[in-house]
């Protein structure tokens, strides 16, 4: 089972079962008519149900509210106040993130190399809600970087005692050649304005068969011709998702609908850097495409971009 999170014409925030090409509004038939999918989950645990039976029972296939996927005003599947992020998790990662910073080594093994092996996994800060797009909005690329890739990943979507309420699809944006210059600057090359995106949307934890054989797809899209295709499966991480979430909650508070990225298998070929205009499409089938199209910084100042989102994630 596959939710959504959209805007009505009436401007109305609203949740929404997706099956196949239609779309069920849920909202208008919960009590407290809730746009919420934590607060959901909640009351399916309170009630001795999964999430998936719980809105099962609403029988929302015999209402009114149904709507064509292709014409809706998505927006991210859950409110993240907050969006973490894995590193190192794959082998390709550890490659590519030696590769960066090849010329700083002197021989021995990398911080890549340890963090990849060590108990404790790389886990980092990523994204707020104002810095987060929603699915079709646009990413950014910073205007201080000439080597700037997205990485396509599997989310969580937990409950702030850190249960996996569900699947999304990420994309969290990377400066590789800030990260490479210093692995310090690591904040920088991974935060800033409109650097993250997930959706579109939330795939039930508990409708997932196996989420480790799970195919994520990317491509990169310039002047409609696709200038690269990469493959991967979950199969490949390193460490378990429990794992993951363990060392986030510990010693540490997260939000009901925070979002962990739980790392990329996939990069792009060395040479290849974003431009202005690029389109990037990150999909995994079970739960569906996210598409970004591709913006410079100076080109979102002042525009109000983030601050729409602030609101209708609000």
């Amino acid at each position: 089972m596959k939710i959504v999170r959209f805007l009505t014409e009436a401007k109305e925030v609203v949740l929404g079962v997706w099956e196949e090409e239609k779309v069920y509004e849920i909202s208008s038939l919960l009590e407290d008519k809730t746009n919420d999918l934590i607060v959901l989950f909640e009351v399916a645990k309170g009630r001795g149900e999964s999430l998936s039976q719980f809105i099962g029972s609403l029988d929302y296939k015999g209402q009114s509210a149904v709507y064509d996927y292709d014409s809706l005003e998505l927006l991210t599947p859950v409110k993240a106040l907050e969006v973490w992020a894995s590193g190192v998790t794959y082998e390709n990662s550890r490659l590519a993130r030696n590769l960066e910073m090849q010329d700083k080594v002197e021989g021995g093994l990398s911080v890549y190399d340890k963090v990849y092996d060590a108990v404790r996994p790389e886990i980092f800060f990523k994204s707020t809600s104002a810095r987060t797009v929603p699915p079709n909005k646009p990413v950014c690329i910073r205007s201080d970087s000439n080597w700037q890739i997205p990485e396509p990943e599997l989310g969580l979507v937990l409950s702030k005692s850190g249960e996996i309420v569900g699947y999304t699809v990420g994309n969290d944006m990377s400066s590789r050649d800030i990260e490479g210059e210093n692995p310090l600057y690591l904040p920088q090359a991974k935060v800033w304005k409109n650097s993250c995106s997930f959706g579109p949307a939330v795939r039930l934890a508990e409708t997932v068969n196996n989420p480790y054989d799970l195919n994520i797809f990317c491509r990169i899209y310039r002047n409609d011709e696709m200038l690269f295709e990469g493959q991967a499966n979950t199969s490949q991480l390193k460490r378990t998702f429990d794992e993951l979430v363990e060392f986030l909650v510990r010693d540490n508070e997260i939000f009901d609908g925070t979002v962990l990225l739980t790392g990329t298998c996939i990069i792009p070929p060395d040479e290849f850097t974003l431009q202005e205009g690029d389109t990037v499409e990150i999909e995994i089938p079970e739960v569906g495409a996210l598409v970004n199209n591709v913006l410079n910084t100076s080109s979102v100042l002042g525009k109000g971009l983030v601050k729409e989102n602030v609101d209708l994630n609000s």
